[in-house]
């Protein structure tokens, strides 16, 4: 007798024209997707209305986070991800719910945010996996990457201590929802 397959696992958005729209989250380790209750906070604190903005989802993974800006109306999300089966997921997402801002890209995050130009976004967000140490670097790699008044988001699996905020960012808010502590930053003039 064979065990049932498992079904497969979505995230549901929580906002905005998409609202309700179901994105798949694959089996991979590291990957999980930002829970509903940090997003629908994360998107409290920046408004609801993203019009105009241009938003960056470094470490994509299945999308939450880039598809609920894209969803509030951000005119240009960059999704970034490495691995080819969560980027050909990505696209078929964008394709299905017909996001034309929403661009997806293959990319090492923090590579393509170093060779960015600076003053590019309104809203970095980062959601590296949490065992590769990867958001001292993420975080350095996207301060220059918002303008003045702009928010860097991230996630980690501790505080943000004083010292590691990077020169020209100012911590704004903070929240912790079980392992998960998130962190928005903002552009200092």
């Amino acid at each position: 007798m064979t065990a049932p397959s498992k079904p497969p696992r979505e995230v549901r958005l929580i906002g905005g024209d998409l609202r309700r729209s179901k994105l798949p989250v694959a089996d991979r380790p590291g990957l999980r997707p930002t829970p509903d209750r940090v997003r629908e906070t994360l998107f409290n604190w920046l408004g609801q209305d993203l019009s105009g903005w241009r938003v960056l989802d470094a470490f994509a993974g299945s999308g939450a986070l880039g598809f609920e800006a894209a969803s509030r109306g951000a005119a240009e999300v960059l999704l970034l991800e490495r691995d080819p089966g969560l980027v050909k997921s990505l696209r078929d997402s964008q394709q299905r719910l017909k996001v034309g801002t929403l661009k997806v890209d293959t990319a090492d995050a923090v590579a393509w945010m170093r060779r960015c130009p600076p003053a590019r976004f309104e809203l970095v967000l980062l959601d590296p996996p949490f065992d590769a140490g990867l958001q001292p670097a993420a975080l350095a790699a996207a301060a220059p990457l918002v303008g003045e008044g702009g928010f860097v988001y991230l996630e980690s699996p501790a505080a943000l201590a004083p010292d590691d905020t990077p020169p020209g960012l100012t911590p704004w808010r903070q929240g912790r929802a079980g392992a998960v502590f998130y962190h928005l930053l903002q552009r200092s003039s």
